[in-house]
């Protein structure tokens, strides 16, 4: 804290030396500790929040309450720290002395002991933040891909015959996994390449030796597997040339990298994701005994169910045996005998009666035919064609004509019907019953109609002449 003095004024003498002083900076007006530690606190938070810190920890300690604390320290100094229950249950990882971790948070004061401390809300493994980068890009990039999508996933086989195995030569991992192949499934084949699980170059490696399993086709499943470790340790299957091999394979794979909390790459790509080597060991064979107990099991079902059948079957052979068709056998012909003397009867009587019926139904149709006379009413229908033909000439246009009426034409072809006054000096033609004549129209008579042109004209008077006497 800064104290501030004001300069005596000009009219003040100097040798007064009159002050104006704030609290804590002199004796007159000291400050308390509780106080100058909020001060502190205040100033340290204000301008020191949200940043980033590198370290190594030492002197962890994670207390019941669920609150972590450990000390940050390099070459030259050491950093308080501390992490809440609600960030540190975020940490995907164990924090242990000696772990070389950047971390996130602010600097405050713990004021109980006067002690300036990091308040760490995120800590990520020293290089994890690039890589996590890395991971998440190239995770968002194969999932737009539809690598990742669950219809591409393929059913593992329920019995395998062989298996191929991508993993290290060195370490416990295989040695696992071969021995509880050979406690479950001691029968199956396996096939086992050996490469580099970390390191520069180690990727490549994986990928070529998915890809050898995928041309041979010799075995039915392609196990990828790895021990636990840092997210550096592991990164060999977050690259993208093992994802695309996993992708590409022509058998299907499980990816059993890391333990339960790892998560790589390959897990996703892959068509099933083991938490462990031991548990893909587990999860791509059952427990022979399980089988034998299963089949054990359907062989008791069976021969209950046959028991059952069997006794069925022999309880209606007995009602069988003891039914009254076979204690008396020739009752029973005898029977059947008079039962089929019975049906030819009725059915004798049946075809009878049905032959009758059909004989008095034909005598009918004959009389009916015989009435009617095919020849007679043919040449009556004739006789009645020939009349309406008859009558069809006669009304038709032709008999109209016979009959001593004309049909008179226009130039253009049409049937005049109207006397007109424009129609006079005209050519017509006038259709007879037998030929054609042309003629002019002289004269027009529109108010005159047929009773007016078939009535005689009156004679005109004769004057008579008195012959002459010739003289005798």
């Amino acid at each position: 804290m800064k104290s501030r003095r004001s300069s005596p004024p000009a009219d003040t003498a100097p040798g007064l030396g009159l002050e104006i002083e704030l609290p804590g900076a002199s004796a007159r007006a000291p400050i308390s500790i509780a106080d100058l530690t909020t001060s502190i606190r205040d100033l340290l938070e204000e301008n020191l929040s949200g940043i980033w810190v590198t370290g190594e920890i030492s002197n962890f300690r994670a207390p019941g309450s669920g609150h972590l604390y450990f000390t940050l320290k390099d070459e030259t100094a050491t950093l308080a720290a501390v992490m809440f229950r609600s960030e540190a249950a975020r940490v995907g990882f164990a924090l242990q002395d000696g772990q070389a971790v950047i971390a996130r948070g602010s600097i405050t004061v713990y004021e109980a002991r006067g002690q300036y401390q990091l308040q760490v809300a995120e800590i990520r493994t020293k290089g994890q933040g690039s890589l996590q980068q890395r991971f998440e890009e190239l995770k968002r990039r194969l999932q737009a891909e539809n690598l990742f999508a669950l219809e591409r996933k393929r059913e593992l086989p329920v019995f395998p015959e062989s298996i191929g195995i991508v993993t290290s030569l060195q370490g416990a991992v295989l040695q696992d996994m071969l021995q509880i192949l050979q406690r479950r499934a001691p029968g199956i084949r396996i096939f086992v390449r050996g490469v580099r699980v970390q390191g520069i170059g180690s990727a490549q490696e994986i990928a070529d030796a998915i890809r050898a399993f995928s041309l041979e086709a010799r075995v039915d499943l392609l196990v990828v597997a790895r021990g636990g470790g840092s997210l550096e340790d592991l990164w060999s299957f977050n690259e993208e040339v093992v994802a695309r091999a996993l992708a590409a394979c022509s058998m299907p794979t499980i990816s059993a990298v890391g333990h339960e909390t790892d998560f790589t790459i390959a897990d996703f790509v892959a068509d099933l994701r083991a938490p462990t080597p031991s548990a893909a060991a587990e999860l791509l064979t059952r427990d022979w005994g399980d089988w034998r107990q299963a089949v054990a099991d359907l062989r008791a079902r069976l021969e209950r169910n046959m028991r059952q059948v069997l006794v069925a079957h022999r309880r209606h052979l007995t009602q069988l045996g003891s039914s009254y068709a076979l204690r008396e056998p020739r009752r029973v012909v005898r029977q059947w005998a008079q039962r089929l003397d019975d049906l030819r009867e009725s059915l004798r009587a049946a075809a009878g009666e049905a032959i009758s019926s059909r004989q008095q139904a034909l005598q009918v149709l004959a009389a009916r035919l015989k009435l009617h006379q095919p020849a007679r009413e043919l040449e009556r229908r004739r006789a009645h064609l020939n009349h309406l033909a008859a009558r069809l000439r006669t009304l038709g246009p032709q008999g109209t004509l016979d009959r001593g009426y004309a049909l008179v034409l226009d130039a253009q072809g049409r049937p005049l019907n109207r006397a007109e006054k424009a129609l006079e000096g005209q050519a017509v033609q006038v259709v007879l019953s037998k030929g054609v004549m042309g003629a002019n129209l002289m004269e027009a008579q529109p108010e005159k109609t047929l009773v007016d042109a078939l009535a005689k004209e009156p004679a005109a008077p004769t004057k008579k002449i008195k012959a002459k006497r010739k003289p005798r």
